[in-house]
């Protein structure tokens, strides 16, 4: 039985047996239907001719988590960036689900699941190398929350209804619960509304949101170059008088929210937005050394906007890759310094550079060892391009990053620091199957015999070394040779004797 088949039977049934609350205003009422108490937001319902989401472009796991969930007798919907993504007609890259299950309720209904976190707990339901967050519904503090000595809050494990976990969220475009199985939006905070308009607006007061969580002020400039559209007067107001704020937030997380801001599609204009608000000066390290280099570098000019490329054809971008690019002006100045100044081989040179600046930058970026390992890979590969033997290419195809280091080879072509020609063809290579690949490989020119001995895989002259035959031992001829040379001199002398006495 086919999964549409199964999702209708289910779908059948719960409408038969049972009618959850949230289901009951979508039977057959008009468009839109308001629900809530006085006490707080009324939430607005669209169905799917008003809101338009394509069912197609979620996740099938993601619908499963609902239907679970939902057949079990609990409320689900997919929520936060996903639906604002599919609203705009985008192809989220994860999905989050919201429930008023509690993590303990839902473990036990999937085979592969997780509960995580310390600030607020968590079900990670693994699919593969998929995984669907689910978040129990959420509510504020009735007694007073566990804060630092600047606002930030760090115990928030309050659960509560839809309407309050809509409220604890940051913007409105992100308070948006999609039912994947009913195909109806609820909409607290006119969520919708805003993000056909491209507007950015912070749920209740803005000092107080930022303060309790200042990671919300590089969101909402992230928000608005995803958009490509405005703050709201009273969200943008206290952004730039709050930017120290971000200062008592841990490395890691700015490091994450860096590589966020970079893949949000519109890398450009979030890097303007971060200066005018005077958010990156000694605040986050690769977006500051990126503004410090971008104006006059090609290379970086280049990479971003393929970056931003990407990201709007729904292709994934490598963290690893990025900070390999961000750091590649400086690995390359050195590169060259070593081999023009030091006369350093080619290879040897590289490695210096790349040592040098790795050890100066990987603390200040928060750099994890296997990014660390992955850019060397990238880094270190792109000597081997300017030379084509076949021993030397099918050693490449092993290497795991060699997708990336190609990828990274056209950005220095198309910044002229490689042979565009040369760039393509192995471009091509990359892009051949297995057939295309063995044909491209059979025209290359094959060098003699002389010129093998020579060079080495990277197509440098290497002093040649012939190797000596070794030499046969026999020690019995040996042991044989030492005992008659040990009795030669005795024969000799008596010998010579008896010729004198003659």
């Amino acid at each position: 039985m086919g999964t549409e088949h199964k999702l209708s039977i289910n779908t059948f049934l719960k409408k038969l047996f049972k009618v959850p609350q949230h289901e009951a205003a979508t039977k057959g009422r008009a468009n839109k239907k308001h629900r809530g108490s006085s006490n707080q937001p009324q939430a607005i319902m669209y169905d799917a001719a008003e809101h338009q989401i394509q069912n197609h472009l979620i996740s099938r796991n993601a619908i499963k988590v609902c239907q679970v969930l939902q057949d079990a007798g609990f409320e689900a919907y997919i929520v936060g960036g996903a639906v604002r993504d599919l609203i705009l007609g985008l192809q989220p890259k994860d999905f989050d689900v919201a429930t008023n299950a509690t993590p303990e309720q839902v473990k036990p209904l999937f085979r592969r699941a997780l509960i995580i976190g310390r600030r607020f707990r968590l079900v990670h339901c693994l699919f593969g190398r998929e995984i669907i967050e689910v978040s129990t519904y959420r509510a504020a503090s009735t007694q007073k929350q566990h804060t630092d000595e600047f606002g930030r809050v760090l115990s928030d494990n309050v659960y509560g209804n839809q309407a309050q976990d809509a409220e604890r969220r940051d913007f409105t475009i992100n308070a948006l619960y999609y039912d994947p199985i009913a195909k109806t939006l609820i909409d607290y905070h006119h969520g919708l509304h805003d993000i056909r308009h491209r507007l950015v607006r912070i749920i209740g007061d803005a000092e107080a949101r930022y303060r309790e969580d200042p990671v919300r002020l590089l969101r909402a400039l992230r928000f608005q170059a995803k958009l490509n559209g405005s703050l709201e007067a009273s969200t943008a107001a206290p952004i730039k008088s709050m930017a120290k704020l971000l200062l008592n937030v841990p490395e890691s997380r700015l490091a994450d929210e860096s590589l966020k801001l970079l893949c949000c599609g519109n890398s450009n204009l979030c890097l303007q937005l971060i200066a005018a608000h005077g958010l990156s000066d000694g605040i986050l390290p690769l977006i500051n050394l990126l503004q410090q280099q971008l104006e006059h570098n090609k290379f970086l000019q280049i990479a971003l906007e393929r970056t931003d490329y990407r990201i709007r054809s729904s292709k994934t971008v490598s963290p690893s890759f990025l900070y390999a690019a961000a750091l590649w002006p400086l690995v390359s100045e050195r590169w060259r310094y070593y081999q023009d100044e030091h006369k350093e081989p080619v290879v040897p040179a590289l490695v210096q550079a790349a040592h040098e600046v790795l050890e100066k930058f990987a603390r200040h970026l928060s750099l994890q060892r296997r990014q660390s390992s992955d850019m060397r890979e990238i880094w270190f590969m792109q000597p081997r391009f300017e030379k084509r033997s076949l021993r030397a290419i099918y050693r490449m195809f092993e290497q795991p990053r060699f997708r990336a280091a190609v990828d990274f080879l056209q950005i220095r072509a198309a910044a002229g620091e490689f042979d565009s020609v040369l760039a393509q063809w192995w471009m091509d290579l990359a892009d051949a199957d297995s057939d295309e690949r063995s044909a491209m490989l059979t025209q290359l020119p094959q060098p003699s015999r002389q010129q093998r001995a020579t060079t080495g895989m990277d197509g440098e002259a290497v002093k040649s070394k012939r190797r000596r035959r070794p030499r046969k031992r026999n020690y019995a001829n040996r042991k044989r040779k030492a005992m008659a040379a040990q009795a030669e001199p005795t024969s000799s002398n008596t010998t010579k004797g008896s010729g004198t006495h003659e």
